[in-house]
């Protein structure tokens, strides 16, 4: 049977891309940011994930507001990345798992969700930047990947209650599937920040550090706040706070902080990072490689 093993939650600016492509990692401006994943790596690689389950908005590359679903389910046998116009060098593709897809599709409909399901999908720096500080240098990726985005470019948003029931849902139908896999729930965007308008620049620390600890100790109170709410507190652009509560939502166990790091400001954005274990039954065994 299928095992979700934690959740990473993390920042997923484009600028970290270009910031990865030109080796700065230890300059002085991004090295506090980067110094916080190491651990994370470390844990990924000792829980050894088959699949990753990645909550990610779309910025425009795969979705634009002609055509904009309030949640889309990927069910490609792969998925690429294409030029977005940041100056971000393109990643190798990703390798999707058709049938774990579609289980988990029809679950969600089963389960009243009315998704969008996507058998060609386009991913942009929201889901390939956070794979790529998990997974840095990558060939040829270790893991099959699953992208779920959800709206927040274009009102009306999805709730914060529905978001995170949704991520509850795709928790229930990642326990369902009849499948020997290990699965790792990964949560991007965020935290505070707006890019436009007068309160551009916008950052709320002590927003952010609620945030990250109420997401280990009572996601359902931040579930009880409004979109309306999330922009007043984080600004328009932290309402992907909800990518945070979809992937906290997909918990099933109890749930542990294994690591986290926070540090403003990188591009004008406070960015955040939470690894965290999910202990339910025990994952099956696998001898190292």
């Amino acid at each position: 049977m299928a095992t979700i093993l934690g959740a990473v939650t993390t920042s997923h600016v484009p600028a970290i891309g270009g910031a990865i492509a030109r080796k700065l990692q230890q300059d002085p401006y991004w090295k506090p940011f980067f110094d916080g994943y190491p651990a994370a790596r470390e844990w990924v690689a000792s829980v050894r994930p088959d699949i990753v389950v990645a909550f990610y908005n779309d910025h425009g590359l795969q979705f634009f507001l002609d055509k904009m679903p309030t949640f889309a389910v990927g069910a490609a046998p792969e998925y690429r990345h294409a030029d977005e116009g940041w100056g971000i060098p393109t990643v190798p593709a990703f390798r999707g798992d058709p049938e774990f897809s579609w289980h988990v599709i029809e679950q969600l409909v089963a389960d009243e969700f009315d998704v969008t399901t996507c058998q060609e999908m386009l991913v942009d720096h929201a889901f390939t930047v956070p794979m790529s500080l998990l997974w840095p240098d990558t060939v040829d990726w270790p893991v099959r990947v699953l992208p779920i985005a959800i709206n927040t470019v274009q009102y009306p948003f999805p709730s914060p209650r529905r978001c995170y029931r949704l991520g509850q849902a795709v928790g229930r139908a990642i326990e369902a599937w009849d499948r020997d896999a290990r699965v790792l729930v990964l949560g991007t965007g965020g935290l505070s920040h707006q890019l436009d308008g007068e309160r551009a620049g916008y950052i709320n620390k002590r927003f952010d550090l609620m945030c990250m600890e109420e997401l280990v100790r009572d996601p359902e109170a931040l579930a009880r706040f409004s979109t309306v709410d999330l922009v007043r507190e984080a600004g328009v652009q932290g309402v992907e706070l909800v990518m945070w509560l979809a992937a906290r939502g997909a918990l099933t166990g109890a749930v542990s902080k294994v690591h986290s790091n926070y540090h403003i400001p990188i591009s004008n954005t406070a960015a955040g990072l939470l690894v965290l274990e999910n202990r339910t039954k025990a994952a099956p065994a696998r001898a190292a490689a």
